[in-house]
């Protein structure tokens, strides 16, 4: 156990699998993300919701559960916490106002648009935190090379 560690033997335990850990937390976010957009269209088609949307509940709470996951890879490994979290953090920003754009469209009664800004950010999410947790699969070809 390090001196420094944040949660002491909390920390010895996860630090060898945290990274695992935030890659599924990032799967379970993109499905969420895929569940509540579908969700809003459903809500969008009823006439039960002519103002505003309900937030999906269980992907608030995935992208919660992410940040704090995020955070705690900060406390553990640095620099790769440091990038895994200010990714995260502009992902829960971008979730944040398409939400809000998707209310828009539903006061101005146009089709709403699928979430692109976000599933773009949720991609490049998924495609760092994948480096940093199966690194060790591509690791010989690339000590090799560099």
């Amino acid at each position: 156990m390090e001196p420094l560690s944040l949660l002491g033997p909390i920390d010895a335990l996860f630090a060898d699998v945290i990274e695992y850990v935030v890659f599924a937390l990032v799967l379970v976010n993109m499905g969420t993300r895929w569940w509540a957009y579908r969700d809003y269209r459903k809500q969008a088609r009823s006439d039960e919701y002519d103002e505003e949307l309900d937030r999906n509940v269980l992907h608030e709470v995935s992208n919660v559960v992410l940040v704090l996951g995020s955070f705690y890879l900060l406390t553990l490994h640095h620099h790769a916490g440091i990038v895994l979290s200010t990714l995260v953090l502009g992902l829960f920003l971008t979730d944040f106002f398409e939400f809000e754009a998707k209310e828009v469209e539903l006061r101005q009664d146009e089709r709403l648009s699928s979430p692109k800004g976000s599933m773009t950010a949720s991609f490049v999410v998924f495609l760092y935190a994948g480096y940093i947790s199966l690194f060790y699969i591509i690791e010989p070809l690339w000590n090799s090379v560099v």
